[in-house]
């Protein structure tokens, strides 16, 4: 079995930060791309960043220039470090991977989501 676990949302005012974290753990092989989704209420979900084993980044043009996507590949982690928060930036945020497990076939495993609200 193959689990994420997110960390690190909560409560922030206008212009402030949060840092989400999210592990990987279980009977993993190799983890591929990595990174983060969110949905606001109402809203499809949209991907946020990706980041690629190589640490090529991807990033939605509404987070470009205060978001930060990294990747720690020896601790199977990924990262999202959210700056100058906007009250748009309110959603759940989902971690996911690509990751293929000892013995068999890659999928996509996702996070159990992290609630983000930014509110003064």
């Amino acid at each position: 079995q193959v689990q994420l676990v997110e960390s690190g949302g909560g409560l922030v005012q206008p212009g402030g930060s949060l840092r989400l974290s999210c592990a990987a753990s279980g009977n993993i092989a190799r983890i591929n791309g990595m990174g983060w989704y969110r949905q606001a209420p109402g809203k499809q979900r949209e991907l946020v960043a990706a980041v690629t084993s190589g640490g090529t980044t991807n990033y939605a043009d509404s987070v470009k220039g205060r978001f930060t996507i990294s990747r720690d590949n020896a601790k199977n982690t990924v990262s999202l470090q959210m700056n100058s928060l906007k009250s748009e930036d309110t959603a759940v945020y989902y971690c996911y991977a690509f990751i293929q497990v000892l013995g068999g076939s890659g999928r996509i495993y996702w996070g159990q989501g992290t609630q983000v609200t930014v509110s003064s």
